[in-house]
C-alpha cells in the first residue's frame, strides 16, 4: 500500500517536473524569439538634416498649437503658441495679428544666433512689424536661445551647423503648416525676413517650400568653407575642428549659397551691410554673386543701411512686394534698426 502511494506521488512529481521543465523551454524560446524579433524590427526613421523638404511621416505634430498666452494692445493682439514635433523640443512662436484686418497676410520673423525671443515682446516692435495690416511671426532657431536644452555645454549652433540648419529649415515648413491650418490667417503665400544665420535658414527653407514667396534678406552667413575659416563669431580654440573635411562635407549640403540662384521666381532683396562684422568679405563676395540681377543692395556702412531702412521700416518692402501700399514709417522709429 505504501508503495502504491509512494510510486503515485513519485509519478506525479516526475510529471510536474517535466511540465515545468517544458514551461521553462518554452518560456527561453519565447524570449530567444521575442530578442530576435526585436533585433530584426527597424530602427524609427530620423531627421535627416540634408534632405530640405522636411518628412512629414518622421516629424508629426506631438504638440500642434498649445495656446501659452495672448494678450491685447491698443492696434494689435499677441498669442504665444507652443509647437512640438521633437520630444523635448517645443518651438515656442509669437504670433502678433493687426487689429481690424480679416485673415491677415503672414510674415516670418527669424533673427541671427544668438538673438532670443525679447523683441518678440517688445511694444515697439510689434507696432512697427504689423503698420501694414500683415500678421508676424516671430520664433527662434534650433540650439539658440531657449531651444537650448538637455545638450552639453560643448554643443552649440556652429559646432551642430548641419543639424542647426537642416532642422531649422524643417520648422519653417511645419510652423507654416500650423499657421495655414487656422481659419483666422492668410498662408498660403508667406513673406520672410530673416537676419544674419535667420537669413540664411529663410534661404533653404524658401527652396523646400514654394508657399515662401517674398524673402528680405539682410547680411546672410554662408559659403561656409570661408566663413567657418575666418569669421569671428567662432572661437579660435574650436576652429580647426570646423575646418575638417568631415565636418565641411556636412554642412555642404546646407549652405544658402547653393539655394540662392534657386529662388529665381521668388521677390527676394539680398541687403548687406559691408562693415557687418561676422561674415569675412570673402564670403560675402560669393553670396553676393549667388543672387539673381537686381536682387543685391549693398550699403557701405550701418548708418547708410538705418538711411535706407528709415523710408519703409521693417515690413513696408514686403508689404510693396504683395503689392500691399507701404505705411510711412512713425518719426520716433526712423532711427532704429530691425
Amino acid at each position: 500500500m505504501l508503495r502504491s502511494l509512494a510510486f503515485v506521488i513519485l509519478v506525479g512529481y516526475l510529471a510536474a517536473s517535466f511540465g515545468f521543465a517544458q514551461q521553462i523551454e518554452l518560456s527561453s524560446a519565447g524570449l530567444q524569439a521575442s530578442a530576435k524579433n526585436a533585433v530584426q524590427q527597424p530602427a524609427p526613421p530620423r531627421e535627416n538634416w540634408t534632405e530640405l523638404p522636411v518628412d512629414r511621416s518622421v516629424l508629426k505634430p506631438l504638440l500642434n498649437g498649445a495656446l501659452l498666452g495672448t494678450a491685447d494692445f491698443s492696434s494689435y493682439t499677441r498669442e504665444l503658441i507652443r509647437l512640438e514635433w521633437r520630444h523635448g523640443d517645443p518651438v515656442d512662436i509669437y504670433l502678433i495679428k493687426p487689429h481690424g484686418v480679416e485673415k491677415p497676410r503672414v510674415v516670418l520673423y527669424l533673427y541671427s544666433f544668438p538673438a532670443d525671443t525679447d523683441r518678440f515682446m517688445d511694444d515697439g516692435w510689434c507696432q512697427r512689424a504689423t503698420s501694414e495690416g500683415m500678421a508676424a511671426v516671430g520664433f527662434v532657431s534650433t540650439l539658440t536661445g531657449v531651444r537650448f536644452r538637455n545638450r552639453p555645454m560643448k554643443e552649440w549652433f556652429v559646432s551642430e551647423l548641419q543639424e542647426s540648419m537642416g532642422s531649422s529649415a524643417h520648422d519653417v515648413q511645419l510652423i507654416i503648416d500650423y499657421l495655414a491650418a487656422r481659419n483666422d490667417l492668410s498662408a498660403n503665400q508667406v513673406g520672410f525676413f530673416g537676419q544674419g544665420s535667420g537669413a540664411s535658414i529663410a534661404i533653404i527653407a524658401a527652396a523646400a517650400d514654394p508657399r515662401i514667396r517674398v524673402l528680405d534678406l539682410l547680411n546672410p552667413w554662408g559659403d561656409w568653407p570661408d566663413w567657418l575659416k575666418t569669421s569671428p563669431i567662432i572661437p579660435d580654440a574650436e576652429r580647426a575642428r570646423y575646418l575638417t573635411p568631415e565636418f565641411l562635407q556636412g554642412v555642404s549640403m546646407v549652405d544658402p549659397v547653393a539655394y540662392l540662384p534657386q529662388l529665381r521666381d521668388r521677390s527676394l532683396r539680398l541687403q548687406q551691410v559691408m562693415d557687418d562684422p561676422d561674415t569675412p568679405p570673402g564670403a560675402r563676395g560669393r553670396i553676393a554673386a549667388a543672387a539673381s540681377p537686381g536682387q543685391l543692395i549693398q550699403y557701405k556702412d550701418t548708418t547708410d543701411h538705418r538711411k535706407a531702412w528709415s523710408v519703409t521700416g521693417l515690413s513696408g518692402w514686403i508689404a510693396s512686394q504683395f503689392g500691399m501700399k507701404a505705411q510711412p514709417l512713425a518719426a520716433e522709429a526712423a532711427g532704429e534698426t530691425n
